[in-house]
């Protein structure tokens, strides 16, 4: 089990990751990310986790949903390349494009999203796994090196069998357990949010405020992971960068515009902003 913390990299600290663009660059150098989820009524968790990703610089954003809501996701974000998807046999054409996946974000707890979840995990593609895809891989015992899990404590403690509270009094050693079981890197969220990999040595965010505990943060969180593993950065970096780029984002509306009222889409021109090391 993990013993000591270090804290996740400052914003300084990201520009080795995230290096200027080379001039004859082109959108195929940056990955291609596919969001999965959005199930009856939740569009619009996937829709934030794909534009996330592409606020923090992935190639390309193609999101898997119902035929339903293809619409309502790119009406103001035609940048994201739509799928309709009836049967999970016909993710595997996206597979084929795809460079990282991003699993969970509205996905649901109905048959629908059951079939989605298990053929994604099937696959070797680098996932990021969030939301309902954490309720789905509480049902089955899975463990991978290549991917990262994104839990909130209630999440975390169904992975686990245990409580909130649970998990709140160990916040170290339930991440050290999570990673054990899961394998992967796991994103403890809440307040310091917590990560750990195949390193084993945990990092802490000393960063975020109270006003980003509102719905689609979690999306957002995982779109810019997922964008981070799509441009080459390893898992456990892009996590550890993923999660300071998110808080140090949230903190900076919160100075400005207070903490109460903060939405999960008000962090991404702030995002932008952080992902390029000439504003650093």
């Amino acid at each position: 089990m993990p013993t000591s913390l270090d804290p996740v990299f400052t914003a300084k600290e990201i520009h080795r990751f995230l290096p200027p663009r080379q001039r004859d660059a082109h959108k195929g150098n940056f990955g291609h990310v596919l969001v999965i989820g959005g199930d009856y009524g939740m569009p619009g968790a996937a829709r934030m986790a794909g534009e996330s990703a592409l606020r923090s610089g992935a190639g390309l954003v193609s999101v898997a949903t119902r035929h339903e809501h293809i619409n309502a996701i790119i009406s103001n974000r035609p940048e994201l390349m739509c799928h309709g998807i009836k049967k999970a046999s016909e993710l595997e054409k996206l597979f084929q494009r795809a460079t990282t996946l991003i699993l969970g974000p509205g996905l649901g707890r109905s048959p629908w999203s059951k079939e989605l979840f298990a053929c994604v995990v099937q696959s070797e593609l680098p996932t990021v796994i969030d939301a309902d895809g954490l309720f789905w891989l509480s049902q089955f015992e899975l463990s991978h090196e290549n991917w990262v899990l994104t839990p909130h404590p209630g999440e975390a403690a169904r992975l686990l069998q245990t409580t909130n509270h649970a998990i709140q009094e160990n916040r170290l050693g339930a991440l050290g357990m999570l990673q054990q079981q899961y394998g992967g890197v796991i994103v403890l969220k809440g307040a310091g949010t917590l990560v750990l990999g195949k390193s084993h040595q945990p990092y802490i965010c000393p960063s975020g405020n109270p006003g980003m505990a509102t719905g689609g943060m979690g999306d957002i969180l995982s779109g810019i992971i997922g964008a981070l593993i799509a441009q080459g950065i390893p898992l456990e970096n892009a996590a550890q960068i993923g999660v300071s780029i998110h808080a140090e984002a949230g903190d900076q509306i919160a100075a400005t515009q207070g903490e109460r009222g903060l939405l999960a889409t008000d962090l991404l021109p702030y995002i932008r902003n952080l992902v390029n090391p000439n504003n650093l």
